[in-house]
């Protein structure tokens, strides 16, 4: 068992590949994503490819795609941006763009934020969103705990759930 995380610089990488050069398989996991979407294994995935070696992707749960499927908003036209900018200002205005391309397009918009900053996230989105615009918060996906919700920003300010060091996937429809 090898550790493959946001620290592991780009020189660490071939010698995650040994075992594979011997000839023994090996798999990649995520304890709560999908390894090489929104968690880190891109890197090692295209290094594997540049050295030849077969990479095999297994049918498992992707939280994006997990809360996607159970937002009830469209599955046909959507786009993962992993994490908005932390910064205040910033983060409001891609909120803001994020949604117009959602109404001119169709398109649901799904993203990410560490749980420690998802309270901060969501009342933003509170905030900035049109009262119209609907949004569903996935929660704790695959766990007992797991909470799915779509509502339109207006019926989320009645309500706020406590998602404070909660793992949550954010998407929105306009």
């Amino acid at each position: 068992m090898q550790v493959l995380d946001e620290h592991t610089t780009e020189k660490d990488l071939l010698p995650l590949l040994d075992p594979l050069l011997a000839g023994v398989d090996v798999g990649m996991l995520s304890e709560a994503g999908c390894p090489a979407v929104a968690d880190p294994g891109a890197g090692l995935v295209r290094l594997a490819h540049k050295k030849n070696i077969r990479v095999m992707p297994l049918v498992g749960p992707s939280s994006i795609l997990l809360a996607l499927m159970a937002s009830g908003l469209n599955g046909q036209r959507f786009t993962f941006h992993g994490y908005l900018p932390i910064e205040t200002e910033a983060r409001a205005a891609r909120i803001i763009e994020l949604e117009k391309l959602s109404i001119r397009q169709d398109q649901t918009q799904i993203f990410i934020e560490t749980p420690y900053r998802n309270q901060k996230l969501l009342e933003q989105l509170l905030k900035v969103c049109r009262e119209s615009t609907d949004l569903c918060v996935a929660s704790h996906l695959t766990d007992p705990g797991e909470r799915i919700t779509t509502k339109s920003i207006r019926e989320w300010k009645r309500a706020l759930p406590d998602l404070n060091r909660i793992p949550t996937i954010f998407l929105i429809h306009g």
